[in-house]
């Protein structure tokens, strides 16, 4: 590795050192693309020296790289993942000639993009734009845990007119991240042609205008590039490299060409650039023999963050009528958990994100009782769906409070990134459904279980009560991975049902009341106006409460589908929830189904009192009652 920055420059043995594994790497990510007939050489060859500094600088070692307190490094450009491959083959992280071989094959951990299986990349990219959020993530966790680390994050200059990017840029600077530094490939040329003809900006004063440190540095050269690393962040302000490129630099025909952006070149023209930089063609050959046999996995396995070490303290009860609305418990309980675990030695840190929505999605009481832990991003969604769920695997717990339509609907490619990195971000919408009311179409949720249905790791839970929702709020603080918490605005009641002793088990449906006639499946809150409209006509029938969409409990579907005719309820679309995914469940288990109805949101609704708005789109209780009598 290199000096770690404890020599003023680097040595002449060092920079001879180095440009030969720069020739060395070239070689290596023209191999990888050229073999797998597909792949970004351009842009792995001018981020060439960046890619071998900075991992070379890094406190980030292939012992290390599964650890919480090191230094952390994102690409954001994902695409030149050969490049990235070839420089961790260097200081190794991996095997060169596997990588060289199996690049883009099926089974492989060297995918297209970059993926975190392979040892050294720490968030899965390539969705540009992100790379900086992901990296102010990583520094928040940083500080959160106490270590005084860097977080390096190398991007391309063409993602650099996306608006997550100034999202990011303004959060670094307000939460003085200063060992947070970042890199640019500024070669100006895009997959379509030349920076300035697609869409021209002046990328200096963007990062200056936010209040950065943007240097010019030549970005082949190790001797400035390992100087201005070692001075970044030492006026107190985050830092940025510009680092003046050359696409395809030393690969003859690809320099300077857009072409070869995205595009390997041909063998004969591979073969020169090879002997050009000192190598045999023959590695290409050897490659592709080795390409002829499938791929042994060879990465880490990514599972979800371990289970943080907490007091989740006792919950509370609430009883009677109109009790609490549900997102008033969950701030009550995500207080008093911060309260108990603050700045407790051996205790995992709690970061809570807001994007300026504090009196909305109450989360005063927790930023009261823990000052430090608490972001505020101001509204910045996409930024901070990202910061979370890179903080959630560094080492503490993230915890993001927002409405619906901007938590999941507005940030769903977000999201998704997190699925794919297996994060353990804590989503709570704390406005869902119809039930947001007055604030009308724009802002009712009403897709979120068929959005977060689409993902493969994220759990989902809608709450009925205070009480589920306060028990709720503990177990998703201490459990691993993706978790969003959807809980309305209005005022409900307290039941009994989930007070006391009672622990939440997520995919348990809660028998509310016992019938003879058939069942209601009602998903949140809504099990609370199934059975109003049980009791006020006397219906003989079974109440299911629904907390856990995404996972139906098969057992209550099967007992309840013996019984007779079933009724879902649920304030959502009813193309793309509970009561879809129920159905198609019973199916793949082969529950034989009695006649079943949904009821569900049809359209977008208007702007008026939630209870108008659920019975204009028939989800009152007496609408309720009509629906299952005409089953009976």
């Amino acid at each position: 590795m290199l000096a770690k920055f404890t020599a003023d420059h680097l040595s002449p043995e060092q920079i001879t050192s180095l440009e030969a594994a720069a020739k060395r790497a070239r070689v290596s990510a023209l191999t990888m693309v050229t073999a797998a007939k597909s792949g970004h050489p351009g842009g792995a060859f001018s981020s060439m020296e960046m890619f071998l500094t900075v991992y070379g600088l890094a406190n980030l070692t292939p012992q290390n790289c599964s650890e919480v307190n090191r230094d952390y490094v994102v690409v954001s450009h994902g695409h030149t993942s050969a490049g990235v491959y070839a420089a961790l083959s260097e200081w190794g992280f991996i095997d060169r000639d596997e990588a060289m071989a199996h690049f883009r094959a099926l089974g492989s951990e060297f995918q297209g993009h970059i993926e975190r299986e392979v040892p050294g990349i720490d968030w899965g990219t390539g969705n540009l734009g992100q790379g900086l959020s992901a990296g102010a993530g990583f520094a928040l966790a940083q500080r959160a845990n106490g270590y005084a680390g860097r977080v390096y994050v190398l991007m391309g200059d063409g993602g650099q007119t996306k608006g997550q990017l100034a999202e990011a840029r303004r959060t670094a600077v307000k939460e003085g991240l200063t060992g947070l530094v970042a890199l640019i490939d500024w070669n100006d040329i895009q997959l379509s042609g030349m920076r300035k003809d697609i869409m021209p900006c002046n990328i200096k004063a963007l990062w200056e205008a936010d209040g950065w440190e943007a240097v010019e540095v030549d970005g082949h050269s190790f001797t400035a590039l390992y100087d201005a690393l070692k001075a970044a962040g030492t006026n107190g302000k985050p830092t940025v490299l510009l680092c003046k490129t050359v696409m395809g630099k030393d690969g003859l025909i690809m320099e300077a060409v857009p072409t070869y952006h995205g595009k390997p070149p041909a063998v004969a023209d591979y073969n020169a650039i090879v002997e050009h930089l000192g190598f045999s063609p023959d590695t290409l050959t050897q490659a592709q023999e080795r390409r002829k046999n499938p791929p042994v996995f060879r990465g880490r396995k990514i599972g979800y963050p371990p289970a943080p070490v907490m007091d989740t303290g006792t919950p509370f009860d609430y009883e009677g009528k109109k009790a609490s609305d549900n997102r008033g418990a969950f701030g009550k309980a995500l207080a008093d958990v911060g309260r108990l675990n603050y700045k407790q030695a051996g205790k995992t840190p709690i970061l809570v994100f807001d994007c300026d929505l504090w009196p909305s999605v109450m989360t005063k009481g927790f930023h009261d009782n823990c000052p430090d832990w608490y972001v505020q991003s101001g509204i910045q969604e996409h930024n901070v769906a990202t910061m979370s769920g890179t903080a959630s695997i560094a080492g503490v717990v993230s915890v993001w409070a927002e409405f619906g339509v901007f938590g999941i609907d507005e940030v769903y490619n977000q999201q998704r990134l997190n699925d794919i990195n297996f994060a353990g971000n804590k989503t709570v919408l704390t406005h869902v459904g119809l039930d947001v009311g007055e604030d009308g179409k724009t802002h009712q949720c009403i897709d979120y279980v068929g959005l977060l249905n689409n993902t493969f790791g994220w759990k989902l839970v809608v709450p009925v009560d205070p009480n589920q929702t306060d028990r709720a709020t503990r177990w998703m603080l201490r459990t691993p991975g993706d978790i969003c918490l959807a809980v309305g605005r209005s005022k409900v009641d307290g039941l009994k049902e989930f007070a006391g002793s009672y622990e939440f088990k997520y995919g348990e449906a809660v028998k509310l009341r016992e019938g003879k006639d058939g069942s209601i499946f009602a998903l949140g809150y809504m099990a609370q106006l199934a059975l109003q409209a049980a009791e006020e006509n006397n219906l003989s029938v079974n109440v299911y409460a629904v907390s856990s969409p995404l996972a139906p409990d098969m057992n209550a579907l099967k007992e309840a589908s013996a019984l007779g005719p079933i009724l879902t309820v649920e304030d959502h679309n009813v193309n793309t929830g509970m009561g879809a995914i129920m159905i198609l469940e019973a199916v793949r288990h082969g529950i034989t189904l009695p006649e079943v109805k949904t009821l569900g949101v049809k359209h977008y609704g208007a702007s008026a009192n939630s209870d108008a708005v659920r019975a204009e789109m028939g989800l009152s209780p007496k609408a309720i009652a009509e629906e299952f009598i005409k089953l009976r």
